[in-house]
Formats: C-alpha cells, sequence, structure tokens
C-alpha cells in the first residue's frame, strides 16, 4: 500500500462521483475537497493488508474504488464479516469507540482509500458543522445496515447470543 497524491490517482475522485457513495451523499463539495485534500489517499493493490487485528483504531478508511474484506477476529477464531465497496467506510467503530481493531482488512482488488484521522474527523467538525451532522449521519446509516446484515445472518444460521 502506499500513499498517493489526489491529483496523481488515476480514478474519478470528483465530488460529484463520491457523492454517488454513501457515505459522502449530501456533503457539500467544499467539504468532500477538504477531507481528501488533509486526508491520506492510499492506493493498495489486491491482497495489501490495510490494517491488521491489534492496531490502534485512531482512523477510519473510505472506499474510493475498488472492494475489501473485513475478517473479525474473536479469541483464536477469525471469519469474513463483510465486503466494503465504493462509498462505504471500516474503521469508524474503532475509532469512536477508542479501542484497537477487531480484525484485519485486506484488498480484494486495487483499491484507492481516503483515510480519515480522529484528527481530522475532530478538523471537520469545527470547519464543517452541517456538513459533519451529514457525515456523522451517513456513518450512522452505514453502521446499521452492517448491524442489520450481520443480524440476519445470526437467525439465518440458528446462532443464539450467550449472555454473560
Amino acid at each position: 500500500m502506499k500513499t498517493v497524491l489526489a491529483k496523481n490517482t488515476q480514478y474519478d475522485i470528483s465530488s460529484s462521483h463520491l457523492k454517488e457513495g454513501s457515505i459522502f451523499g449530501a456533503l457539500s463539495d467544499s467539504s468532500i475537497t477538504f477531507l481528501l485534500e488533509y486526508g491520506v489517499l492510499h492506493q493498495a493493490s489486491k491482497g495489501d493488508e490495510i490494517f491488521a487485528y491489534g492496531s490502534k483504531g485512531t482512523s477510519f478508511h473510505t472506499v474510493l474504488y475498488g472492494t475489501l474484506d473485513f475478517y473479525k477476529q474473536h479469541g483464536e477464531k477469525k471469519t469474513r464479516t463483510r465486503t466494503i465497496q465504493f462509498g462505504e467506510a471500516i474503521g469508524f467503530v474503532s475509532m469512536i469507540a477508542l479501542h484497537e481493531r477487531v480484525g484485519n482488512l485486506y484488498a480484494l482488488e486495487d483499491c484507492l482509500l481516503l483515510e480519515i484521522s480522529s484528527q481530522l474527523f475532530s478538523d471537520f467538525h469545527d470547519k464543517y458543522p452541517f456538513d459533519f451532522g451529514i457525515l456523522l449521519m451517513n456513518l450512522s446509516r452505514d453502521m446499521a445496515r452492517t448491524i442489520r446484515v450481520l443480524s440476519n445472518s445470526l437467525v439465518e444460521n440458528d446462532v443464539v447470543v450467550k449472555e454473560d
């Protein structure tokens, strides 16, 4: 995985294109430009590890191009729980919860990712408060969709959640 400049990427990262993704939908052009300018763009190749189990969750990634697979780990068990596609985010829960990564993230194909650090997230709140509210709603909606898919999987597989 390597860091790239927005002007050097081969992919369409225009505001109009990014607004087609769930995370950027309804954000202003200037706020998207701000995130692209101050976030970190990563170009990943198929098979690259984006983050590892146990690493610090001080940022989240949005997919600008390509797909990723997330493998959730619990104890010694590891299972692929989701595929992340264009316009979706991963790592937001770890960042907000202030905990380490709970799994590994890999590129399924060549990808372009935008990494948004907790500091940039805070700066975005200060500079674009209205857009911050929209971004937070978009991220929450994305999390809700993921919870629904995972909980449906529990039901389909007759999994009973144990209470501690």
